[in-house]
């Protein structure tokens, strides 16, 4: 079979770990060199599809595509699939008219019928299976902020949702020891959770789920969170509530974490909820200069999907 001009990046598995080093070295010479990318999307044309709203998503992959020289059009809920267009004929339609697509939607599923059909590269900006530019992203922070990925202790607090996946399958990949502390209804995706426990006993690393929050923060090198309620799952918000009560990211947890531990959120946030003020707005608190990183992240996941076979 011939090999395409491109890839897709549906969720970090999708990848080896020589593939995300390559990322995180374009991202660092993307970071600081961006003059050298100008034109690097010259005459090319890419589509944000977004069933759900965005904020850091939509921005900067926008501004992305921008500052190296393309155009944008964003697809919003106006688009024909929200009148019964199948999600694969629309893939056969915007590969004619684009060069990339940015896809923001409900089941994993939906994207990968897409991609299934299309002939231009497509990205993953969230699913509800999984959220994997912001993992990438996340990790190369960490890797500038403390200097390593490999070997590091990391706990992820909260709800076993997609960002939770998507670390996870970084975390193996990156060789990373990642602990997911949840309540126990709200534990990971089983078939996930053995899948990066499997591969990061390859890489050094290691991947396990608990439910006491506290031990799982136990000499971490980062604290992560997120919203206990995502998008869709607003009824069950006083449900909810109730059950992540002990998993707020709060003095007490950090103060069990290592002494330069840095706490990190994907946002939107809701303070006094999955995080304090005090921890949210305090010294150890990166989480606007994590936000910040996606910029430069997707800028060169957007260059590796668009040249690799």
């Amino acid at each position: 079979m011939e090999k395409r001009a491109f890839r897709h990046f549906l969720k970090v598995s999708d990848l080896e770990a020589s593939d995300i080093r390559e990322i995180f070295d374009m991202t660092e010479h993307v970071r600081k060199n961006p003059e050298h990318f100008e034109n690097r999307l010259s005459r090319k044309t890419v589509c944000l599809l977004f069933e759900k709203s965005s904020t850091r998503t939509r921005l900067s992959f926008e501004a992305g595509v921008h500052q190296m020289g393309g155009d944008t059009v964003f697809l919003g809920g106006d688009s024909q699939l929200a009148r019964g267009e199948t999600i694969e004929d629309t893939a056969r339609v915007m590969s004619g008219y684009l060069d990339m697509v940015i896809i923001r939607t409900f089941g994993h599923d939906r994207i990968e019928r897409f991609a299934s059909r299309a002939t231009i590269p497509v990205i993953n900006g969230l699913t509800d299976g999984h959220h994997p530019c912001q993992a990438l992203s996340d990790f190369s922070f960490i890797g500038k902020e403390l200097g390593a990925v490999q070997g590091i202790r990391m706990a992820y607090v909260g709800d076993g949702n997609n960002m939770a996946h998507s670390l996870m399958e970084a975390a193996a990949l990156l060789g990373v020891h990642l602990v997911v502390a949840t309540p126990p209804g709200y534990a990971p995706d089983k078939e996930i959770l053995r899948w990066s426990s499997e591969k990061a006993k390859k890489t050094g690393g290691s991947v396990t789920w608990m439910d006491d929050p506290m031990e799982a923060a136990r000499g971490a090198s980062v604290l992560y969170t997120d919203v206990w309620t995502s998008m869709g799952q607003e009824a069950e918000s006083s449900i909810r509530e109730q059950a992540f009560s002990g998993f707020q990211i709060n003095r007490e947890m950090l103060s069990l974490a290592a002494s330069d531990a840095i706490v990190l959120h994907c946002l939107p946030a809701y303070r006094g909820k999955e995080v304090t003020e005090e921890v949210f707005e305090g010294p150890r608190s990166k989480v606007f200069a994590q936000a910040e990183n996606r910029l430069h992240l997707q800028k060169a996941l957007m260059l590796f999907c668009n040249r690799k076979g």
